[in-house]
């Protein structure tokens, strides 16, 4: 069975982190759509500037194309997806795609930017992103996991929620 597994949230969550684990427990290729963005769209949020609709349609087309599951794949997609226009259109690229929600609240998130040095995200934009967050509806979504639960935690979650 063919399937692609979308761990979202907004940055610091650990979409990366649970992502890969999660990617390595099921056996199936992992996808980071940070690795997708423009030089741009890096450069922008570097500078404490949030993206537009406009600079995120060309990445999530990207990152969607690279997403597809291959015959009996299990793809485990790492993405901020924070609007659910963002995440309809993966969905209208990526049939049956799930969704899981990774939870947290705002003082962590910022702890967890500032604690961080490999990454373009500077922790300005926590408050941006988390006014950007449109929380999935129960309707789009698998499960949700939360922000301080130790990731072998989330992974049991999710995989409790798949196989029902």
């Amino acid at each position: 069975m063919s399937r692609c597994i979308l761990v979202m949230g907004v940055s610091g969550t650990g979409k990366s982190t649970l992502g890969g684990a999660l990617a390595t427990r099921l056996g199936g290729r992992f996808v980071d759509a940070d690795d997708h963005h423009s030089a741009a769209n890096v450069a922008k949020m570097s500078a404490g500037q949030g993206l537009t609709d406009d600079d995120r349609w060309p990445w999530l087309a990207q990152v969607a194309a690279v997403s597809q599951p291959r015959a009996n794949e299990t793809v485990v997609l790492a993405c901020s997806a924070l609007k659910a226009s963002y995440r309809d259109r993966l969905r209208d690229t990526i049939p049956g795609l799930a969704v899981v929600f990774i939870d947290g609240d705002a003082d962590t998130l910022h702890a967890r930017l500032s604690a961080r040095s490999d990454h373009f995200m500077p922790p300005s934009q926590v408050a941006l992103q988390l006014q950007t967050l449109e929380v999935p509806t129960p309707n789009e979504l698998l499960c949700a996991v939360g922000l301080d639960d130790p990731t072998s935690q989330q992974v049991r979650t999710i995989e409790r929620a798949l196989s029902r």
